[in-house]
């Protein structure tokens, strides 16, 4: 196992571990043994950031299930490292956050440091893995480990409700780009995301090209919270604020940004993926912005605040996507400092959105409300903690000179570029873009601007805190003191980070360029130009939404906080637990001749379907041979017999005439020289046979069915069909066994059974190799009846229930 693979699993395996040694270390808060996890993660990172230099990457191999081509490949290169930097960086500081903010006594730490450190290694997972399965399966345990961690006070039901809908939404976008994967391998005949990029040519000349596309993006999208999927981000709120700041800032929401990212050598190019991103982020930019306002809570307001940046991710993505649809290089570099304006974004985000997480928690930490009617005059009793807001919302509004100001004004300068790009039609709608974004950069400014001055200024009244109001303490400050640096050193000195971790980012995103041409270099101020003016107009504007607000706040869509999607999501749950509730109804009737009726509809429509989709009736007998006459006399008894159950009125003739059926049956497997089969069917036929006459002989009398001529018309219809899709299945095995379009089964293990297996009775073979699972289920499967048994057994002697 490489050391790489190691990082990656390191989270796993100290979640096992801590629960372990946390009742040895209860005088100690569990969060000091956690931190050691993250912070040797990064300083790994930090030392492999010469690896992926000037678009350098490592690839370590380790077969899995490579008969599936699923196997466990790590790929680090500059985008995979970005992302590991930040999941471990903010990893650090969040559990250093968490220390002071869960109370050692109070709380199941255990638990919160388990899940926290399984969420860190699925995503490390996700950014790391080469191969489309494996990055799926991390992409699901994310959405599990958020989900518990959402709903670490399960006592509130708040937790509860938003942990589920969160697990819903991203489970089932995980589902549907699982499917898209699928539809990849289907054409290339590979997992490999790598491999995948080589045959980017064949893939957009599939036909699987647009559902393949259209699914993976549902994943993106689910879990980035973009538009129409965003309303399950503002309930998980719920979790406790270290999470909040770990997964809705640094990490889970960014999973998707990262997907897309990752997945645009594939897909980019085409006008779909284009404007499906652009549209879908513009939207999703502008809704959340418009609905931050509205928000009355501080962690709601930062919930939507997340949203719109997110849907900002997303339009620099679509816009950069233009960089592989140029005629040349050079008009391909123009496209792509979108892509560099993301990354840079996507940087400067985790660190401001980071630090306010962690000032809102801070704020209700130590007043015991986030309610923004509530708040007020906090600016002298929490000078850090307002010192941190104000630096990190200014950086957030797009205020110079924080890191904020640097990537907006990036934000402007591409939609300035709209215009001039020849794709899909995109000058048409540049200046409707350019209006939305700049509106909702508008909105953008009002809202930090609500949360500030609504928090820290005005008139501080001690009657709406249930608890003294001071500053939190030092060890809960370290961590977002640090990030406010990052915003403030990153302003100032913007490239820092630029040649080791931005361009070899934007070099994984745009294989296809030279890296020696993706080179940026930024800086705070550009002079006075038109993206100056839109930030100074995007002040001005917002400085006066602000100022009239006491005039409009009183609108009616001001009033109503909840987003109006939750309806959507409420009416769709209900209609779901209402429909399953009478299909329940109608399948679950305690008949067992229902439940047989189901699953023999079932069997023959998929039957019959398959018989139709393969061509595969027939009847011929050409290829039969002369049977010795004892064998007819076989089969005519087995008739006989069979036909004789229909008229059996008593329950042990009829046990017994069923027995004589299956005896019958395995003497046809000896004549035929299948003895194991043979003698397995006559220890299960005398077995059953015995069981049923012990069982049946206490019951009362058979009574005549009652039903409707229909029902009966049904079951006689159904068995029929049953009866000649069984003949006909013998048939077609029979007389096609020869034919070039159906190659029997048996073949297969006729040539491998010793070769790939090592025995030589087939059967024995192909029970414990070749269908191993499904032997070990059924293994499982009598071990739990056996327990059931056992146990109603002891009940009916220690006097308890009766059985």
């Amino acid at each position: 196992m490489s050391s790489l693979h190691l990082a990656i699993l390191l989270p796993f395996i100290a979640a096992i571990v801590i629960p372990l040694i946390y009742p040895l270390t209860k005088r100690l808060h569990t969060g000091w043994i956690t931190i050691l996890v993250p912070a040797a993660l990064f300083m790994y990172f930090v030392f492999r950031l010469g690896d992926t230099a000037n678009g350098g990457y490592i690839v370590e191999e380790m077969a899995w299930v490579p008969s599936l081509d699923i196997n466990f490949d790590a790929y680090l290169d500059g985008l995979g490292l970005l992302f590991a930097l930040l999941i471990t960086g903010i990893g650090v500081l969040v559990v250093l956050y968490s220390i002071f903010y869960l109370d050692k006594t109070k709380e199941q730490l255990a638990n919160f440091y388990v899940y926290l450190l399984m969420f860190m290694g699925a995503m490390l997972g996700i950014v790391l893995s080469d191969n489309l399965i494996v990055l799926y399966i991390f992409w699901e345990i994310t959405s599990l480990s958020s989900a518990l961690l959402i709903s670490y006070w399960f006592t509130n039901k708040g937790s509860i409700f938003g942990a589920r809908k969160s697990m819903l939404v991203t489970v089932f976008g995980g589902f549907a780009m699982m499917a898209g994967f699928i539809l990849l391998y289907l054409e290339t005949g590979t997992f490999s995301i790598q491999a995948l990029i080589d045959q980017r040519d064949l893939i957009m000349a599939s036909p699987y090209f647009i559902p393949a596309m259209i699914l993976v993006l549902l994943g993106a999208f689910t879990k980035s919270a973009q538009f129409p999927f965003h309303f399950w981000l503002p309930d998980a709120m719920e979790a406790p604020t270290p999470v909040s700041a770990y997964l809705h800032s640094a990490t889970m929401v960014k999973a998707g940004i990262y997907l897309v990212a990752r997945m645009t050598p594939i897909f980019a190019g085409a006008a779909e993926w284009f404007w499906i991103i652009v549209v879908t982020g513009l939207m999703t930019l502008i809704w959340g912005s418009v609905s931050a306002v509205r928000q009355k809570d501080l962690k709601g307001i930062l919930a939507f605040s997340t949203i719109s940046q997110l849907g900002l991710l997303m339009v620099l993505l679509g816009l950069g996507s233009a960089a592989f649809t140029g005629e040349t290089i050079d008009e391909n570099l123009v496209y792509s400092a979108a892509i560099m304006t993301a990354i840079i974004h996507l940087f400067n985000h985790a660190t401001f959105k980071g630090s306010l997480f962690m000032a809102v928690g801070i704020i209700d930490h130590e007043t015991g409300t986030r309610h923004i009617q509530k708040l007020g005059g906090l600016m002298a009793i929490m000078p850090v903690t307002f010192t941190i807001s104000l630096i990190g919302l200014a950086s957030m509004a797009g205020i110079p000179p924080f890191n904020g100001f640097i990537s907006k004004e990036m934000f402007f300068t591409e939609l300035l570029h709209i215009s001039s790009m020849n794709v899909a039609g995109v000058e048409t709608w540049g200046v409707v873009i350019l209006a939305v974004a700049w509106i909702a950069s508008v909105f953008t400014f009002l809202y930090c601007a609500i949360l500030f001055f609504k928090t820290f200024f005005g008139t501080f009244n001690k009657e709406n805190f249930s608890k003294e109001v001071h500053e939190a303490p030092l060890g809960m400050l370290i961590s977002p003191v640090i990030l406010v640096g990052l915003v403030i050193i990153l302003g100032l000195f913007p490239n820092l980070l630029v040649p080791t971790v931005i361009e070899p980012a934007v070099v994984s995103i745009l294989p296809h360029l030279p890296a020696e041409e993706l080179t940026i270099n930024l800086s705070l101020w550009h002079g006075l130009n038109t993206e100056l003016l839109m930030s100074l107009g995007v002040i001005g504007f917002g400085t006066t939404l602000y100022m009239t607000y006491s005039k409009w706040k009183n609108l009616g869509i001001m009033q109503h906080d909840r987003d109006p999607f939750n309806s959507v999501y409420d009416k769709s749950l209900n209609g779901l637990s209402t429909s399953s509730e009478w299909i329940t109804n109608v399948q679950m009737t305690g008949r067992l001749k229902d439940y047989f009726t189901y699953m023999l509809l079932f069997i023959v429509s998929l039957l019959t379907y398959s018989f139709i989709r393969s061509d595969s009736f027939t009847l011929s007998f050409t290829q039969t041979e002369e049977a010795p006459l004892f064998l007819y006399g076989i089969v005519f008894l087995t008739i006989l017999s069979t036909i004789a159950l229909l008229f059996m009125k008593e329950r042990i003739p009829l046990i017994i005439t069923v027995g004589v059926v299956g005896f019958l049956i395995a003497l046809l497997f000896a004549v035929f020289s299948a003895q194991d089969l043979a003698i397995t069917q006559l220890l299960i036929e005398t077995v059953t046979v015995v069981l049923l006459l012990l069982a049946f002989r206490h019951l009362p009398e058979m009574v005549q069915e009652t039903g409707s001529r229909v029902r009966k018309s049904l079951h006689i219809a159904l068995s029929a069909s049953v009866g000649l899709l069984v003949f006909l299945i013998g048939t077609a095995s029979f007389a096609l066994r020869n034919d070039a379009k159906f190659t029997p089964v048996s073949e297969f293990f006729i040539e491998n059974s010793y070769s790939l297996a090592g025995g030589k009775n087939m059967v024995n073979v192909i029970l414990v190799d070749f269908r191993g699972l499904d032997t070990i289920l059924e293994v499982l499967v009598l071990a739990i009846v056996a327990l059931a048994i056992l146990m109603m057994v002891k009940l009916r002697f220690k006097g308890g229930e009766d059985v």
